[in-house]
């Protein structure tokens, strides 16, 4: 995790891995058939870890909205994990990064669930233009949290991103919530 994170999946090697590991790159080859499968491997222990945190049932409405305010608090905590993701977030966008599906899925998966849980809460029709202004938010809130935790990785006494996320999460229920 450390090694990806620091040098991104293409400039990690497997020879600092095993190191890391205390193993020889046989080794860790033995474990994991490729380099890739141990970078997807890495990134799906990362989700496991952020998944217990939620318990048996993935909370919906505006538990799961703050239920990404409280993970935006324990990003903070966490800086090798905030690395990882934004670096290979990042790369995943180039030809052929073996993490590219893997990101792409996440997001969709990602977009949906707070697309859902802002229409819930809002209590938003069924209507076409309704749903599009709730993936529009979705896409909104997912791409402020990405952002912060580059902001942060770079300057994290200048950024607080559990108020940053609160913050734009209530103003995105301000503007989506109808009247009355």
């Amino acid at each position: 995790m450390d090694t990806f994170a620091a040098r991104g999946y293409n400039n990690a090697s497997l020879a600092e891995i095993a190191d890391r590991a205390g193993l020889t790159q046989a080794g860790v080859l033995h474990y994991f058939r490729s380099k890739s499968l141990l970078l997807t491997s890495v990134l799906e222990l990362r989700d496991d870890t952020d998944i217990e945190q939620l318990g048996t049932e993935r909370p919906r409405g505006l538990r799961f909205l703050r239920h990404l305010v409280d993970t935006a608090g324990r990003n903070a905590e966490r800086e090798g994990i905030v690395r990882l993701y934004a670096v290979l977030s990042a790369e995943s966008v180039t030809d052929n990064h073996p993490a590219q599906e893997y990101f792409r899925d996440r997001y969709a998966g990602l977009r949906a669930f707070v697309a859902d849980a802002l229409t819930e809460t809002c209590g938003l029709g069924p209507g076409e233009a309704e749903s599009a202004r709730a993936r529009h938010a979705a896409n909104a809130v997912i791409a402020v949290m990405d952002g912060l935790q580059v902001q942060w990785l770079l300057d994290p006494g200048a950024v607080d991103m559990a108020a940053a996320t609160e913050l734009v999460i209530d103003s995105i229920l301000a503007s989506l919530t109808p009247p009355g």
